[in-house]
């Protein structure tokens, strides 16, 4: 059934990969998602949307073997195959859009309250949810201290990937938002000692924290127990 499972759970991310296309292109220019193209759209070339199709299908299988048996996997496809989504706008346009962040937010909170519902893991979801405050709260600070570092897309984000690693636990919201820190530090560093970046050229931080949650979501246990030692 696992391998099932996993098969399924990739091809989806497959489809659902290629078909958001239109939607990692005309958002963030505040066009229709449906329609025809519009006069400054620019085609999106085959290899990048093969390369997103496969990304998602890849995490999706990998979030399918870990989370196989409960009803929180649901709600995870939708995090992973959004935060791509979320991920490589960012990459593109420095803007992570509030057409596609408030309703991940809102669907989310739907998807973890069916989990607490099929898992009996109430407690779970209240901790998801506090992580969510908290994780917002504390990027909210970040921002206003230092608003050129922090954009406030960033800060929007936040209560879901807080949401979603609070479900996990404590250990997995510290991993997930640490690494993405880390992710960002070390690239950032990289670019700039390679010469791709300037020091003062800005980098979308989004990302950043998108691969530092799918590395707790897929992983983080593992971490966690790691560190702690036998």
């Amino acid at each position: 059934m696992t391998a099932v499972l996993v098969v399924g759970c990739s091809l989806f991310g497959l489809v659902v990969g290629w078909l958001a296309d239109p939607v990692i292109a005309r958002v963030p220019l505040r066009q229709p998602v449906r329609g025809p193209v519009g006069p400054e759209e620019q085609p999106t070339p085959r290899s990048r949307r093969l390369g997103i199709a496969i990304l998602c299908a890849v995490l999706c299988g990998a979030v399918a073997a870990e989370y196989d048996d409960t009803w929180v996997l649901p709600a995870y496809i939708v995090v992973t195959i959004t935060l791509v989504v979320l991920a490589v706008i960012d990459l593109e346009h420095f803007l992570l859009p509030n057409r596609i962040v408030y309703p991940l937010g809102l669907v989310s909170i739907g998807l973890f309250a069916f989990a607490a519902v099929g898992d009996d893991n109430f407690d779970a979801y209240a901790r998801g949810l506090l992580a969510g405050v908290i994780a917002f709260a504390i990027f909210f600070v970040l921002h206003m201290v230092s608003p050129r570092g922090m954009g406030f897309g960033d800060v929007k984000l936040s209560f879901v990937l807080g949401l979603s690693l609070g479900w996990l636990g404590w250990g997995e919201v510290f991993v997930g938002l640490f690494l993405g820190f880390v992710y960002g530090a070390f690239i950032g560093l990289a670019l700039i000692v390679t010469r791709i970046r300037a020091r003062d050229q800005a980098l979308p931080f989004g990302p950043f924290l998108v691969a530092g949650t799918m590395t707790a979501i897929l992983v983080g246990t593992a971490i966690i127990d790691w560190y702690r030692g036998p």
